[in-house]
């Protein structure tokens, strides 16, 4: 298989990439409604700004807290069984959520309880998915195309971001159920079409050891190995201090008062700066003085934050938060592509997912905190201030870690390529 080829001609990844498409669209669709729904619910019984504000931090809260319970066994599961039949059997299970919360919704039963129960299934649901996810992609393509398919994988992910929360936003103005109709009919195509990859190659799994100590030694594999811990880290730190979008329905609603309309465009300006960004990158690999690179767009991340945050301008608002979004993607594109590269096969479902616990600890329980900051400051504080915690996050991480300032490309360290060469290289060049 040539290195030349583009991952959208594997038939495989194809699947893969439409698959997470359809989820993503439904999920971003789903949690934009469950926010607004929430926040809404919480005004018109009489809270504060302030205490609506602490409800949406609960929401965040109840999502994290399953996934970083479940994270060490969820990356085994990813490692130990089939990678695809643990995504599909997850992403039905959101599903079947989303069609609870239409059927709530449309007989106008919905409780802010009842939108707390499900956040807290929809974290445990998605402990398992993301890991299986985030693992499978690498197995789908060749070792030398890998940063065009994460790039690729990353615009499924942010066209989602950017069409679900529009949709959500529309059809809720139309039939607030509906949201949640089209969330659980594109979970269900997304289960379909993760049925149509056919076999997935996989490196040859070691001998079955005790499940404590296969967890023991994921976690023991990103603590030493300080690039992948390093950009883990810093990814956690910036996104948990600056994380804004929880707070989305209190600017639409209470600051920049744009509505239910406003709250979509909101949530897809991120989203579109992610966009370009990703489809840039499909075509266009980074290719030289990516450890740099990746510090300098945090830092951008953190400075659009606090424009965004001191704006009372709609057009000025939209711009900050898409450039936040392509700062964001800059930085998980160059993230995912070391973070994949620097680990063997037999550990991916694990480092991805202690990757995907420090994602949701930077953004859902990010969304507790900036909830909090919120309830006890005001929103416009707490988003200012996680912006600046961002940029201080820069600074320390580049004088902690040297090895992110000295990464200078995607090049596999020698004893990984070894190992995985060993490990049916020829199933990998037929995925």
């Amino acid at each position: 298989m040539s290195a030349q080829q583009h991952p959208l001609s594997i038939a495989n990844f194809r699947y893969f990439w439409l698959a997470r498409l359809a989820s993503t669209l439904g999920q971003y669709a789903m949690l934009l409604i469950i926010g607004w729904q929430t926040y809404n619910l919480a005004r018109e019984g009489g809270m504060s700004v302030a205490e609506a504000s602490g409800q949406l931090a609960l929401i965040g809260l109840l999502q994290f807290a399953p996934l970083f319970v479940l994270t060490p066994v969820s990356g085994l599961v990813a490692d130990r069984y089939e990678r695809k039949k643990i995504a599909q059997l997850m992403i039905g299970l959101q599903g079947l959520c989303a069609l609870a919360l239409a059927v709530l919704t449309y007989q106008d039963v919905i409780a802010v309880w009842m939108l707390f129960v499900i956040s807290i299934v929809l974290g445990t649901v998605r402990a398992f998915s993301g890991p299986a996810l985030s693992a499978l992609s690498p197995n789908l393509v060749p070792r030398a195309i890998l940063p065009n398919a994460i790039a690729l994988s990353s615009i499924a992910h942010q066209s989602g971001n950017i069409v679900g929360p529009a949709l959500g936003g529309l059809l809720y103005e139309v039939v607030p159920a509906l949201p949640y109709v089209f969330a659980a009919t594109t979970f269900t195509l997304s289960v379909v079409l993760l049925g149509f990859i056919g076999k997935v190659p996989r490196s040859q799994k070691p001998v079955s050891r005790h499940p404590i100590k296969e967890i023991h030694e994921g976690l023991v594999y990103v603590w030493q190995n300080k690039m992948v811990f390093s950009t883990i880290t810093l990814d956690l730190f910036a996104v948990f201090l600056a994380g804004a979008t929880a707070l989305f329905p209190v600017y639409a609603r209470d600051i920049l008062q744009v509505g239910a309309t406003g709250l979509s465009q909101l949530a897809m300006a991120p989203a579109i700066g992610a966009a370009v960004t990703a489809a840039w990158f499909s075509f266009s690999p980074l290719k030289h003085n990516v450890g740099p690179k990746m510090l300098i767009s945090v830092a951008v991340f953190g400075i659009a934050t606090i424009v965004f945050g001191l704006s009372r301008s709609m057009p000025l608002s939209l711009v900050m938060l898409a450039i936040v979004g392509a700062a964001d993607m800059f930085s998980v594109y160059i993230r995912q592509s070391l973070i994949q590269l620097h680990t063997p096969d037999d550990k991916r479902g694990r480092v991805s997912a202690v990757s995907q616990m420090t994602i949701s600890a930077s953004n859902e329980f990010g969304d507790f905190f900036s909830g909090s900051l919120a309830y006890l400051f005001g929103p416009v504080i707490a988003v200012v201030a996680g912006g600046a915690g961002a940029i201080l996050t820069v600074a320390a991480w580049t004088g902690i870690y040297p090895v992110l300032r000295q990464t200078k490309t995607f090049d596999q360290p020698d004893h990984l390529l070894e190992e995985e060469q060993n490990n049916d290289p020829k199933a990998r060049g037929d995925a």
